[in-house]
């Protein structure tokens, strides 16, 4: 198992910088208010309104970094710093969530193929380590391949989940920058402040998926050195 500690300690270490660049630069553009004043709760309506969405409403959640777009019940949650504030990184927050609404209600399929995935992922994340780690004897005292090719298999499902939330993340800061920059809403610096912002916060998924794939293949060497053996 040391190469999946040197692998997960790697990925660590990277995703932390990653997580610290991305606060760092929320700190920043979270100080630099917006030349229109408009909060991120007036953005987020705005943007909805300006795509046709009349049945998302804009709530207030807890927390930091808790933004997000739930399907559901059809909300743009926007955490309270991001809600209320004017600044040029809520700017950037609540239009990238109003991009995952607008996804919503145009049929955006990875999003829709996303979606769909989530209730096995939510199986298949719970599960996948207990198997492989029975699969490998830490369980019971004698490794299984078959079993272990099930871990396997669970964890694949979470591998790809990552991969595909990399263009439906990339997709609505897309969405979002060109709506901010086609109504002035961020112009010149402002708007390139606010691409820097979303840049940072889609590449915590990028190493994610990166982090998730190296894991897999890790556990695909194991199955097949396994399999030598036997």
């Amino acid at each position: 198992m040391m190469g999946y500690y040197l692998i997960a300690g790697i990925m660590f270490l990277v995703g932390m910088y990653v997580s610290n660049r991305l606060k760092s630069k929320f700190k920043e553009y979270g100080e630099e208010p917006l030349r229109s004043g408009m909060t991120g709760k007036d953005i987020a309506e705005k943007m909805l309104r300006d795509n046709g969405i009349m049945d998302v409403s804009v709530i207030s959640t807890p927390g930091m970094l808790t933004d997000h777009y739930n399907p559901s019940n059809k909300t743009v949650n926007l955490s309270e710093d991001v809600y209320g504030s004017n600044s040029i990184a809520a700017a950037a927050v609540a239009a990238h969530e109003c991009g995952h609404a607008v996804q919503h209600a145009t049929g955006y399929s990875m999003l829709q193929f996303r979606s769909k995935m989530v209730p096995v992922v939510n199986i298949s994340s719970r599960l996948s380590q207990w198997v492989i780690l029975a699969g490998l004897g830490f369980m019971f005292g004698r490794s299984n391949p078959i079993i272990l090719l099930v871990g396997i298999a669970l964890f694949a499902f979470s591998t790809i989940f990552s991969l595909v939330t990399l263009p439906v993340e990339y997709d609505a800061s897309n969405r979002a920058l060109k709506w901010l920059e086609q109504t002035g809403i961020t112009a010149g610096a402002e708007h390139d402040k606010a691409q820097d912002a979303l840049k940072w916060a889609a590449r915590t998924y990028v190493v994610a998926a990166i982090s998730s794939v190296a894991t897999l293949l890790y556990y695909i060497l194991l199955f097949t050195n396994s399999r030598s053996r036997d």
